[in-house]
């Protein structure tokens, strides 16, 4: 099966994780920590499987960006795309088809903001 070639030209976004930026013995207080920026996207379309799939375990897929491959991001991150919004990634899958090697994140939309450190 011939591999289809992926452009990323709808904008760059960020992935962060979320840690906890507490002093040793305070509060805990969780922040955004950047772990790779300007990264290159192309939006996708939500599907009706996925979305339906989605809504059965109550969530909410809001969009779906491809990005290069990076094998450092999970489900505990957070993206801001070009849009500037907060976004939970909720799944994170690797289409064998399509070079150069690509993720595509399903995302959710956070209802409150984190702060980035």
């Amino acid at each position: 099966m011939p591999q289809k070639t992926q452009t990323f030209n709808d904008g760059v976004a960020s992935i962060y994780s979320v840690e906890n930026i507490a002093s040793p013995g305070g509060m805990p207080k969780e922040a955004l920590t950047i772990k790779a920026a300007n990264v290159r996207y192309k939006e996708r379309t939500v599907g009706m499987s996925r979305f339906w799939a989605a809504k059965q375990t109550n969530a909410k897929i809001g969009r779906l960006l491809r990005m290069p491959k990076l094998n450092s991001v999970s489900t505990q991150d957070v993206v801001i795309p070009i849009d500037g919004k907060q976004y939970k990634i909720l799944q994170v899958q690797y289409p064998e088809d399509v070079y150069p090697p690509v993720m595509d994140l399903s995302l959710e939309r956070l209802d409150a903001s984190y702060d980035i450190t």
